[in-house]
């Protein structure tokens, strides 16, 4: 079976890749602003990791380089790391949660 392009095979999916697949969404479609403020510096931060690790790549070869990859670098290191944060991130998302909910509490009290 090909998707609605006709050129990606569809696979089923076993249950782990849908659970994780739901917990993302979830989070996503969450109406805690919270934790999607905490998700998405986590990718912020990621994304500057990522530009930062792939600045001194050289892109050789007859499809690499040149000024389109240049441009294009940047957006697939935000999808990345939005991909990353969006999956339970390497835990500096979960950090900010915390202490953004630690400082709503503080804020309630006075």
């Amino acid at each position: 079976m090909a998707d609605a392009l006709g050129m990606l095979p569809n696979f089923a999916l076993d249950r782990a890749t849908t659970q994780r697949t739901f917990v993302r969404d979830s989070v996503m479609q969450s109406a805690d602003p919270a934790r999607k403020a905490a998700v998405e510096f986590e990718s912020v931060l990621l994304s500057q990791i990522l530009d930062e690790m792939f600045s001194g790549l050289e892109a050789d070869g007859p499809f690499g380089g040149g000024m389109g990859e240049k441009m294009f670098r940047g957006i697939m290191n935000q999808e990345i790391a939005g991909s990353i944060a969006r999956q339970g991130g390497v835990g500096i998302g979960d950090a900010v949660y915390k202490e953004l909910l630690q400082l709503q509490e503080a804020k309630r009290r006075t």
